[in-house]
């Protein structure tokens, strides 16, 4: 099985801007937006419920607590977001607004919200219809980790990050790109 395509940010904004042609459009954008943001599994963002995002007082939190049931391998995990994160977070929740904190972030016709495979599909589907082939739910994860290999972040904070345990795992995330490469070498 091939890795996903690490899109670039000229793709993220194409495929946005298709996204906000779409009729749960603020919904899809903060889908997607919180595995390029925040470097989330999509499983992870299918478990979010209001209480995960929200503070008692309907505060953004400035981090997601992850139980073991929510993630991969069991093991609870912290994400922490971005201002920028927040902000879209917070744009969603103002035009979603929480009636029970308990709920589903994510809203579906069903009271239980989206499985993470419905997710991927509607992922999947949008990076598809935007015309980004190769493109998957993952494609936002790998490239939130090679941003951060760009930006000269070490491999263990990437690890922590990331919620992996071991350094290899976080290592394969990360894709070289002939510009980086090209950058490398003027740099000795």
């Amino acid at each position: 099985m091939s890795q996903a395509k690490t899109i670039s940010d000229r793709e993220l904004q194409r495929v946005l801007d298709y996204t906000n042609q779409t009729k749960f459009a603020k919904r899809n954008k903060t889908i997607l937006l919180l595995t390029h943001w925040a470097g989330m599994r999509i499983g992870e963002v299918a478990a979010l419920r209001y209480c995960d995002v929200l503070t008692t007082d309907q505060k953004i939190r400035t981090e997601i607590y992850l139980s073991a049931e929510q993630t991969k391998g069991s093991k609870s995990r912290e994400v922490l977001l971005s201002e920028r994160m927040q902000a879209e977070l917070a744009s969603y929740v103002l035009a979603q607004p929480c009636k029970d904190l308990k709920k589903p972030l994510f809203a579906t016709l069903r009271a239980d919200g989206f499985t993470s495979n419905t997710l991927t599909h509607i992922v999947n589907g949008l990076y598809r219809q935007a015309g980004l082939d190769g493109a998957t739910s993952h494609s936002g994860r790998r490239g939130y980790l090679t941003k951060l290999s760009e930006k000269g972040v070490s491999v263990r904070v990437m690890m922590q990050l990331a919620g992996h345990s071991a350094m290899s795992t976080t290592q394969k995330y990360i894709d070289t790109r002939p510009d980086i490469l090209r950058n490398a070498v003027e740099l000795v």
